[in-house]
């Protein structure tokens, strides 16, 4: 079984949603500390007339040492209008824009209260308009008990071992070098790194923005052409 876990991204990029597509699990490692200058609360997308700019999920205060399980989103703040207002530049550029904004509507219209839940449901709601088949788990929910974690790479390891049944672990190429991969190769599972090919797309402007959250991407290509995408890497060695 191949599996992978990650941190819970809010409307990550292409690359994360190819991880979830080509394993049979995937493990939402909720129990790490929650770093507020990351993709965890924010994504980027377009902005009117050039380059790119932030979405965000506003956070109430919390522990420096807080778990991302605990955060709780600034429902006193207008974000989800403040977001739906930024993706409204698409409207006149983007082929799709009518079904993904639809899409973050439906979602939004649920009410949040914890950061880890929203951003649970945003890879659930793009999985399930691109037709991708996810078993997704969070950890904390999971009640397992691993050994004692002695390095940082343990954390992965340790759960492959608990789950069962795993003869490969994948991970985003970022952390590659995170990772000591004789020890994993030593308790029988192969670590792998997948790096997508994130081709340029039309973007109906001077110059292509790379980076951008799966919702661009989403705008501006058919979801035939979203699955070449997300099937284009290879495994860095």
């Amino acid at each position: 079984m191949k599996i992978a876990i990650n941190q819970p991204y809010f409307f990550p990029y292409l690359g994360y949603y190819s991880l979830i597509k080509h394993t049979d699990e995937f493990i939402l490692m909720d129990t790490f500390q929650f770093v507020k200058q990351s993709w965890m609360r924010r994504n980027k997308i377009l902005k009117n007339p050039e380059g790119w700019c932030y979405i965000m999920v506003p956070c109430a205060n919390y522990n420096r040492n807080a778990r991302i399980m605990d955060i709780i989103i600034d429902n006193k703040q207008d974000w989800k209008v403040q977001i739906l207002n930024k993706l409204h530049y698409y409207k006149k550029i983007a082929p799709h824009y009518y079904s993904v904004i639809r899409l973050v509507e439906d979602l939004f219209s649920n009410e949040y209260s914890d950061l880890a839940t929203l951003n649970r449901d945003t890879l659930s709601i793009i999985c399930e308009y691109l037709d991708i088949p996810c078993k997704m788990f969070t950890f904390s929910k999971m009640g397992y008990s691993i050994e004692n974690i002695n390095e940082p790479d343990d954390w992965a390891l340790n759960i492959c071992k608990v789950r069962g049944n795993v003869n490969e672990y994948w991970n985003l190429p970022s952390g590659k070098d995170f990772y000591n991969t004789d020890k994993y190769r030593d308790s029988g599972i192969d670590i792998k790194f997948p790096q997508n090919n994130l081709r340029p797309y039309e973007q109906k402007r001077s110059s292509f923005e790379s980076g951008m959250s799966i919702l661009d991407v989403l705008m501006f290509n058919d979801k035939s052409v979203v699955h070449e995408m997300l099937d284009d890497f290879e495994f860095i060695k």
